[in-house]
């Protein structure tokens, strides 16, 4: 527990750190979702047993990387084009050691990953003055709501969600993450108005809601879908970077689900109208 609580700080400071830098270094949330998205995908590609197979695990690690540093999706198409040659043009020469299945795996997450992460950059340019807001609640969507149902499941927890793909998860904790993150989201936005602008700023509230409301499910989907992707691969954790949480994907897994559908809702319904 006070491991978990330590390295969950530690990540927030994190994110912190980003948002002073914001302005002065706009690269620095580019550089931190890049690392993310890099290792995560490392994580997965060496779950799925292919850490050694350097042929599929560098272009991945260069495509994932390299995808967060461009908005315009004409240049994501560029990189995946070069990506998907180099990944198929190594599978001919490597026939006998890499099966279709592998680079299936290889593919379907170098895509899967970088570009849902990419969002939490895309969310951004979504506006110049709070788009740093917009990238925070598109991350905080799934910590807030795996953290009130953490704390939910241990006090209330009786019924099992999903045993045979998470014991943990209870409804209780489901209900208790829900309804933390609508608090939460809706706090953040009358701290952020009032706070930051003085009361200047409308936050819509409504907006935030369904953020609050639908993010909190969405998250768990993420993270019982990335359970069901470790028992399929046998371990516990894909890591161990982070004390009591494992390794970053185990961290970020549901944000990989949050974060495309803020940003949608934030086309949709923008946060700041």
């Amino acid at each position: 527990m006070k491991e978990r609580v330590f390295s969950g700080t530690l990540l927030v400071i994190f994110m912190l750190a980003i948002v002073l830098f914001n302005t002065s270094f706009p690269l620095a949330l580019n550089i931190a979702v890049a690392l993310v998205s890099a290792v995560s995908v490392y994580e997965v590609l060496k779950a799925a047993g292919l850490e050694r197979r350097l042929f599929v695990m560098i272009p991945s690690l260069l495509t994932a990387t390299a995808v967060q540093f461009f908005d315009f999706q004409d240049v994501n198409l560029v990189i995946y084009g070069a990506y998907f040659a180099c990944i198929f043009c190594a599978m001919l020469w490597n026939h006998k050691t890499v099966s279709f299945k592998d680079i299936a795996v290889a593919i379907s997450m170098t895509v899967m990953i970088p570009l849902a992460l990419q969002c939490i950059v895309l969310v951004r340019s979504l506006t110049t003055e709070h788009g740093i807001f917009y990238a925070l609640i598109a991350v905080f969507s799934a910590w807030i709501p795996d953290t009130g149902a953490f704390f939910a499941g241990k006090l209330f927890g009786r019924h099992k969600l999903c045993p045979n793909i998470s014991p943990k998860k209870t409804v209780e904790g489901l209900i208790g993450g829900i309804i933390s993150s609508i608090l939460i989201m809706q706090l953040a936005g009358i701290v952020y108005s009032n706070f930051f602008y003085g009361g200047t700023h409308d936050v819509s509230q409504f907006s935030l809601l369904i953020i609050g409301a639908f993010g909190s499910l969405v998250s768990v989907l993420g993270d019982l879908s990335f359970s069901l992707i470790k028992r399929s691969c046998a371990i516990k954790d894909f890591g161990n970077v982070i004390p009591g949480h494992g390794g970053i994907l185990d961290r970020f897994d549901s944000v990989i689900f949050t974060a495309p559908f803020v940003y949608l809702v934030a086309l949709l319904l923008p946060m700041i109208p």
